[in-house]
């Protein structure tokens, strides 16, 4: 890159916005060598075979530079587009639960080997790993592990593995182009309630909209709403582990909801 500039710091890591020679303007996240840059630049090469997302210009050990999204306000029409494009990145679907990269979210890393179903994989990989190091009350500790042997009973139809970002907030959600574009994923084959379940937990820009179009293009299945908190614990928990006991009583509601169902 010949012309750097800094964009600040994320979890340990130096982000800039650059222009390589041949004129392309570029975002560069650069830090100590880890296998969350492979992680990622696998994960949205995967989505973006079937949504809009940043073309991986470079990867390595220490660094991922990828190609710079130019924004653009959101709008009830491209909320819409998006909702239809992430329907048909979740029908694009995966081979199982799990990924053949190995998993990070933020800098933590996650096991992406393959569980026999969704609510095993959930269990196993993703929520009790998390509760092992959030440093909760043994009591809070225990109720979390009663909605863990919930999970079978209250998933609901069961469904075929999804392609999904696994970490949809809306800081990953760029508007550019009359849509949506996907950055920083956990991408996984998992369930794609996952997904609306977290847009759900922090918001987006037109979510109506966004879920209306979704829900013209592939409805979920019944019941789907009441299953948000289920979907909810882990990136919860996730919180919990990054950010500290303010996370708590939210995590702790959404089980109590889970162990209701």
């Amino acid at each position: 890159m010949r012309s750097v500039s800094d964009l600040g710091a994320s979890h340990g890591w130096r982000l800039q916005r650059g222009l390589l020679d041949d004129g392309r303007e570029v975002f560069a996240k650069t830090g100590a060598a880890s296998e969350v840059f492979a992680s990622e630049a696998a994960g949205l090469r995967w989505l973006g075979e079937a949504i809009a997302v940043p073309e991986v210009v470079e990867v390595g050990a220490d660094r991922l530079v990828l190609s710079w999204v130019r924004q653009e306000p959101p709008s009830p029409g491209a909320a819409e587009r998006f909702g239809r494009a992430l329907a048909a990145m979740h029908r694009a679907g995966a081979a199982r639960f799990g990924a053949p990269w190995p998993g990070f979210i933020a800098e933590l890393p996650m096991d992406n080997s393959a569980a026999p179903d969704w609510p095993a994989f959930y269990g196993s990989r993703r929520v009790l790993p998390f509760l092992r190091i959030a440093r909760l009350p043994a009591a809070d500790v225990a109720l979390v592990e009663r909605a863990v042997e919930r999970f079978a009973e209250v998933a609901g139809p069961a469904e075929p593995p999804a392609r999904i970002h696994g970490d949809l907030w809306s800081g990953n959600v760029l508007w550019s182009g009359g849509s949506g574009v996907l950055i920083d994923p956990a991408a996984h084959g998992g369930h794609r309630e996952t997904d609306l379940a977290m847009l759900e937990l922090f918001g987006l820009p037109y979510l109506d909209r966004v879920l209306g179009a979704y829900r013209e293009e592939w409805p979920p299945a019944e019941g789907w709403v009441e299953r948000v908190p289920l979907h909810q614990l882990h990136p919860l928990l996730v919180h919990v582990v990054l950010f500290g006991g303010g996370y708590r009583d939210a995590l702790m509601n959404a089980v109590r909801r889970v162990l209701a169902l």
